[in-house]
């Protein structure tokens, strides 16, 4: 967060409320005359802009609240013209909101006004830009990732929910990893029960040997979709039908989706290969390829934050208590942060502790011990963990050293126990 700046600073305070066309512009003078105007998001309107404060001859600090990716062009434009950025919570404008205008009524006006005073006194954080960092190509890997994914999972439910449901209902059993390429390879040619039972045993298998690849005992497993299928309860539907097409050409697409986001993961560990951030960030325990792609995307470069206390409150795992008189709430998550990373840590915090032997799932049982049979206490649990790797996240690439593990000692009997506190 900014400092507070003084009244009697000689520089140019300027407050922008961001839209999608038009962006309104409040312009403080230093000896406190204004001027407002507004600014089309175009190329005239941005040079107009910028050579009317050039012009002033004075430093300028320009805040402006984020409103989606619309403030990344104009924010650019100015950075490149040397003025100061700052960012204005979209929560701290709408309480400034309420305690200025002593109402919850809200125009573009008011915006300009609300950011300006947040501005002059200081309640403002630094823009960190993408682009201006380098952050632009990892962030918008993640970002495509993210989406790729999505639309993948929705496609899934889809599948599982509908299609396999009505037509095969038996096959959702051979569906046990989401990175199972074969299951959408073979199913797509098979569509439905009577695709596989038109055809003997034997005939059978030497179709589906090439198809399904790589298998253990693959003449056995085979045997089994051929024998279900000839029980099967799906619809009878013919192979020819437009039903049984659509359901083929959404396992199509499913694979489609699958290979995208592969080829998006293998780009990132290419782009990422001489990162060290993003090697230090894997050496912790449940924290893969995805996951530290995400953190170097949405925290950019972690050594900007002085404690790790301001980073766990950039992603929202700092604690909120509410107090009134004698009134005291318990603490929890303010929430307030970035929710991807949250995600993401959370999602890294399941994992670890499913590892046998760390300090994080050392931290989880220390949790359970109290009343592990209560859902909200693993809960918590998880919470603590997830809290902690962010912490240590912090440290490991703020010190520029892997993860450094307990010493391990090996006992008869096969068990590692941890050592250490």
């Amino acid at each position: 967060m900014a400092k507070n700046i003084s009244t009697t600073d000689p520089s140019v305070f300027v407050a922008i409320d961001v839209a999608k066309l038009k962006h309104d512009v409040l312009v403080k003078m230093p000896d406190g005359k204004s001027k407002s105007f507004r600014v089309a998001n175009s190329h005239s309107d941005f040079e107009r802009l910028s050579q009317y404060l050039l012009a002033l001859n004075a430093k300028c600090r320009v805040a402006f609240e984020p409103t989606a990716d619309y403030h990344r062009l104009i924010a650019w434009k100015l950075l490149a013209d040397g003025h100061e950025l700052y960012l204005a919570s979209s929560i701290a404008c709408a309480r400034a909101r309420e305690a200025i205008f002593n109402s919850r009524d809200k125009n573009d006006i008011k915006d300009t006004k609300v950011i300006m005073y947040l501005l002059e006194s200081g309640i403002v954080q630094h823009y960190h830009d993408p682009l201006a960092n380098e952050l632009n190509d990892i962030q918008e890997l993640s970002n495509t990732y993210a989406t790729i994914a999505y639309r993948r999972t929705q496609l899934l439910h889809s599948i599982k929910n509908h299609y396999i449901a009505l037509y095969f209902p038996e096959i959702e059993k051979y569906f046990n990893s989401t990175r199972s390429a074969w299951f959408t390879t073979t199913f797509s040619r098979f569509p439905t029960p009577g695709a596989i039972a038109k055809y003997t045993e034997d005939e059978f298998y030497e179709i589906a040997y090439p198809i399904v690849g790589k298998k253990n005992n693959k003449k056995q497993w085979i045997k089994d979709p051929y024998r279900t299928a000839c029980k099967s309860i799906g619809l009878p539907v013919e192979e020819s039908s437009v039903s049984a097409e659509m359901f083929s050409l959404m396992l199509d697409e499913y694979a489609r989706l699958t290979n995208i986001r592969e080829q998006i993961q293998s780009k990132a560990d290419t782009l990422l290969a001489s990162n060290s951030d993003y090697q230090m960030l894997q050496t912790l325990p449940g924290i893969g390829p995805v996951i530290a792609l995400v953190i170097i995307a949405e925290a950019g470069d972690m050594r900007r934050f002085k404690h790790h206390r301001q980073f766990l409150k950039f992603c929202g795992f700092d604690l909120a208590t509410h107090q009134s008189g004698k009134y005291q709430s318990k603490s929890s998550l303010s929430k307030r942060g970035n929710a991807r990373l949250r995600l993401v840590f959370w999602q890294a915090a399941r994992i670890a502790i499913q590892q046998t032997e760390n300090s994080f799932r050392r931290k989880y049982v220390r949790y359970l011990k109290v009343n592990s049979d209560n859902a909200d206490t693993c809960r918590k649990a998880r919470v603590a963990v997830a809290a902690k790797l962010a912490r240590v996240a912090y440290s490991v690439v703020k010190r520029g050293e892997p993860y450094n593990q307990y010493f391990e000692l090996a006992l008869p009997g096969g068990k590692i126990p941890l050592i250490g506190p």
